[in-house]
């Protein structure tokens, strides 16, 4: 004999409804001492927050501000990462250097036009993070002059990224103030960075 199901009453989605995603919980506090992994946004836990290459910046400054994000990954049409872009590229001298460059308009400007691409893009092992310190996060961020460090695993031979570290998060988790300087790394942002 067939179960007879009755349907389920509905109602109208309200003009001020949002929506659940998942939250990591993060300790409040730590030390330099703490496992790396409690300053670790860990994308198995937390969505990504992304935006595909081909999309203007301010399409990707407006994504940021909806997420209380400074970093979107850049995505390809296939969802591999092309690249990251943070707030500092959109808000900084990268748009003006390209309309310099390359001419054209504000609005013309591409995610891809300015972001730091995959090939420029130093990461962590997951392997290395998960016996590491936050100490040697925040002297690796120090290191490298940057503000973010992706961390990167392996699944069937395929490299995914597994975390961010964000020096801002690390700083008010650690309660103090972090300072490093965003360096140029190669040949072409240092002409840039000088004007030459």
């Amino acid at each position: 004999m067939q179960q007879e199901y009755t349907p389920l009453s509905t109602q109208t989605l309200s003009n001020v409804a949002t929506f659940h995603q998942p939250a990591q919980l993060l300790p409040e506090i730590v030390t330099m001492a703490s496992p790396a992994t409690e300053v670790m946004t860990d994308l198995k836990q937390v969505m990504a927050i992304f935006i595909p290459a081909t999309r203007n910046i301010d399409a990707a400054k407006q994504r940021m501000i909806m997420h209380s994000v400074r970093l979107l990954l850049a995505l390809d049409e296939q969802n591999n990462v092309l690249g990251l872009i943070t707030a500092t590229d959109i808000l900084g001298e990268k748009p003006m250097q390209f309309i310099q460059k390359s001419g054209g308009k504000r609005e013309d400007i591409l995610v891809k036009d300015i972001m730091t691409s995959r090939e420029k893009l130093e990461v962590l092992c997951m392997d290395d993070v998960n016996s590491a310190k936050v100490g040697n996060i925040v002297a690796s961020l120090k290191q490298s002059g940057r503000h973010h460090a992706l961390v990167v695993d392996r699944e069937n031979g395929t490299q995914k990224v597994r975390g961010i570290f964000s020096l801002t998060q690390i700083a008010r988790q650690l309660g103090a103030h972090i300072q490093t300087h965003e360096v140029a790394r190669t040949f072409a942002e240092i002409q840039a960075t000088l004007g030459s």
